[in-house]
């Protein structure tokens, strides 16, 4: 206890790498414009920011470390492969959810090993972020969602009555449909299984 007590007493705030805080204080500001205001208001599920935040610092901080001594190269393909396997094994998380996790990894990997400038930095940061924005908000192409419907009307199916079907399912739903995908038919229960397709707003 007492080396301890005394590495403390013999501690001071010069001794922080400036570069260190400088990265750091980049990368939780990155991480949470992306985390806060790109996906918590477009997609409103709050349980994963943790995650985001979580992967973010302990991946930065883990590069960051490591960057600062000299790797063989099976030590970097092993770190390399150590990343490449950071997944989550679940069926709640979605391709887009994955998507803003492996963005929130890259973030804190870049900060933490890129020799640039602070203004190559905010460059770096600016550019990831302003391109998810750009792609959420639909600048480039419309964003498009599907969901699945069990519909009681099968004569509606007919490939002649397509522009009907639309019709009905915008009038039920209110969505904005841009094609039908048809899958299950029960003609016992009278129903058959649509995949709709519809424009966010």
């Amino acid at each position: 206890m007492a080396p301890f007590l005394q590495l403390i007493g013999n501690w001071s705030w010069e001794e922080i790498n400036p570069v260190f805080v400088v990265k750091l204080t980049l990368d939780l500001i990155s991480v949470s414009v992306l985390s806060w205001f790109i996906y918590l208001k477009r997609h409103k599920r709050s349980d994963l920011i943790l995650t985001f935040f979580s992967f973010n610092v302990v991946v930065f901080l883990i590069s960051y470390l490591l960057n600062r001594v000299e790797l063989s190269t099976g030590a970097a393909f092993g770190l390399f492969a150590i990343f490449s396997m950071l997944r989550y094994r679940t069926e709640g998380i979605s391709a887009r959810d994955m998507t803003y996790l492996f963005l929130s990894i890259a973030l804190g990997l870049i900060m933490a090993v890129s020799t640039g400038t602070f203004f190559e930095h905010v460059v770096l940061a600016a550019f990831i972020l302003g391109l998810t924005f750009a792609l959420e908000r639909g600048v480039f192409a419309s964003q498009v969602a599907v969901i699945t419907v069990v519909y009681e009307k099968p004569e509606l199916i007919h490939p002649d009555k397509r522009k009907e079907l639309i019709e009905d399912l915008q009038n039920r739903t209110g969505l904005v449909v841009s094609h039908v995908e048809i899958g299950d038919i029960d003609y016992l229960k009278d129903s058959v299984v649509l995949k709709v397709f519809h424009e966010l707003r």
